[in-house]
């Protein structure tokens, strides 16, 4: 085998600048190939962002238009996706706020107010955007298989359409099933209504609401308004110890112990139409989750500074009757709307 002479590499740095520029013009050619000419006389699809809501990021390359909501809507419903029988809905039911019940293991998080996310999974292992974690479902959840959608009789004509695709590709998919989930909003709940000014809480949510709202139980650290979640990763002290790799959270990914355990926040809209709750589903109902804050919370070295009140305490300390105001407020984030909406439904 010829040794490269390192020396004489070293020593001829122009060679090194030409490199470096023949690499930066790949990069920029296979850039613009996959970025595909936006096709012409498409509808430009408005999404109405709730007021109070953060700005709505969406990439330049995949911009909303009709058609391409009405594919994605179409893909989410569609089993071609997968190599099983299973599409998305068939875990993220609309009824129940677009989750599942489940009776025990893992519930699965909502595909609710998603396009302000960036850390997915209840362990976090899978970040970015929209794009990219659709990207993830279509290749490596699903694994779908692409050439089933090629040979299909209507998909090519309707990404063509939408994408301006020859051949449909998975990132094409991914694109596509992201349109979907920008328009799958949640803010129409007796909550929201009551800060429009158009409704008004009963006595026990309104007391819910402080509670929920005070240092003395902090949810809103990691619930804020208005999505009712950070987003971040945290542990939220459910374990003293972490012997079961399912419980590891982030550590998985990150290997540092520090994160030990560390879930991502779900959101508590629609909360009431959930039957489990925590990482492990452990809990089910709102009342056993309230108990646990309340009295239940354990410590460990990884456990995230948020869940320590200023006292040092661990625990909410409410009274029955706070639990249950508290509860009672819980149970106005649920959006009768959201899941009646006939727009989000089965096209199918």
């Amino acid at each position: 085998m010829r040794k490269i002479n390192k020396s004489k590499r070293i020593q001829n740095p122009a060679f090194g600048i030409s490199v470096l520029i023949i690499l930066a013009l790949l990069t920029l050619i296979i850039s613009c190939k996959n970025d595909k000419p936006e096709p012409e006389g498409l509808t430009p699809y408005s999404i109405s962002i709730p007021k109070g809501f953060p700005k709505m990021e969406i990439p330049d390359n995949n911009q909303p238009y009709e058609e391409r909501v009405a594919l994605g809507r179409r893909l989410y419903y569609d089993p071609i996706l997968s190599n099983n029988g299973l599409s998305c809905s068939s875990c993220h039911w609309q009824k129940k706020g677009f989750t599942i019940p489940t009776t025990q293991g893992m519930p699965v998080l909502p595909h609710v107010n998603m396009a302000w996310k960036d850390i997915y999974m209840w362990d976090g292992r899978e970040q970015g955007n929209l794009e990219d974690v659709m990207l993830f479902e279509v290749e490596e959840f699903f694994g779908t298989d692409i050439s089933k959608l090629n040979k299909h009789p209507e998909y090519p004509e309707l990404f063509a359409e939408a994408y301006n695709s020859n051949t449909i590709t998975s990132h094409d998919v991914a694109k596509a099933l992201a349109q979907f989930f920008r328009i799958l909003i949640s803010a129409d709940s007796k909550y929201d209504r009551v800060m429009a000014g158009t409704e008004s809480f009963s006595d026990k949510e309104l007391k819910g609401y402080r509670i929920f709202s005070s240092e003395k139980s902090s949810c809103y650290h990691c619930h804020m308004p208005p999505l009712f979640t950070d987003s971040q990763l945290h542990n939220n002290g459910v374990d003293s110890t972490f012997e079961n790799p399912e419980n590891w959270g982030y550590f998985s990914t990150s290997r540092d112990s520090g994160q030990l355990s560390h879930m991502r926040t779900p959101t508590l809209r629609n909360l009431s139409l959930r039957n489990r709750f925590m990482h492990d589903g452990r809990y089910a109902s709102i009342e056993e989750v309230v108990d646990f804050y309340n009295k239940g919370v354990n410590h460990s070295p990884s456990l995230d500074p948020v869940m320590v009140k200023s006292n040092g305490e661990l625990r909410l300390g409410l009274t029955p009757e706070e639990t249950e105001q508290l509860v009672a407020f819980l149970k106005t984030l649920t959006d009768s709307t959201f899941i009646t909406n006939k727009s989000l439904s089965n096209p199918n």
